[in-house]
């Protein structure tokens, strides 16, 4: 794993990456209670025991180097979460990987999501440049027109229609982001 990814913080605007907190359990409650972000999720939280197991899985992902998920909290709004963005490598040295979000109700129509997006991209493609790292792919369901509006907001262009597959019952998109440099 790249050390420099540990306790990673990352500031853009008025917004702060951080590492999910044990604090943060009643945000995650909260957040995953909103249909929006259930109907997108891969591992929806319901209860106590599944919001610290969430958390859980986001500090071993990052103790592994392969998944770096980050509360993105607008210092605007307050301390807490707004939401989060996540990193997701399937294995060291990959030269792809996949990014995703999700926002807080509240929080929502703010330009939040692509900001924090943006922001989690250009430090993938810095801090595991060196790794290969060299494209990151945004998915989401196609009839989640919003999400169209933040990955092309942070850089993300159409790549394809991908079909459908478990757990989504609709085809999807696939949006693509590659690292700027020679021959790239």
């Amino acid at each position: 794993m790249n050390d420099h990814a540990r306790g990673t913080r990352l500031r853009t605007g008025s917004l702060v990456l951080r590492p999910w907190l044990p604090g943060d359990i009643t945000f995650l409650l909260d957040a995953y209670r909103d249909p929006a972000i259930q109907a997108g999720s891969r591992a929806p939280v319901a209860d106590g025991a599944a919001a610290e197991r969430w958390l859980r899985d986001q500090e071993e992902g990052r103790a592994s180097g392969l998944r770096h998920s980050f509360a993105v909290v607008d210092t605007a709004l307050g301390d807490g979460p707004a939401g989060n963005v996540v990193l997701v490598r399937p294995a060291p040295g990959s030269a792809a990987a996949e990014v995703g979000y999700w926002t807080a109700a509240p929080a929502r129509g703010r330009g939040i999501a692509p900001q924090a997006l943006a922001a989690l991209t250009d430090w993938a493609f810095t801090v595991f440049a060196a790794d290969g790292l060299v494209t990151l792919d945004l998915l989401h369901q196609v009839d989640n027109e919003a999400s169209c509006r933040v990955a092309e907001k942070a850089g993300y262009g159409f790549a394809e229609v991908l079909p459908a597959h478990p757990p989504w019952p609709l085809e999807g998109h696939r949006h693509e982001r590659r690292a700027a440099g020679p021959g790239r």
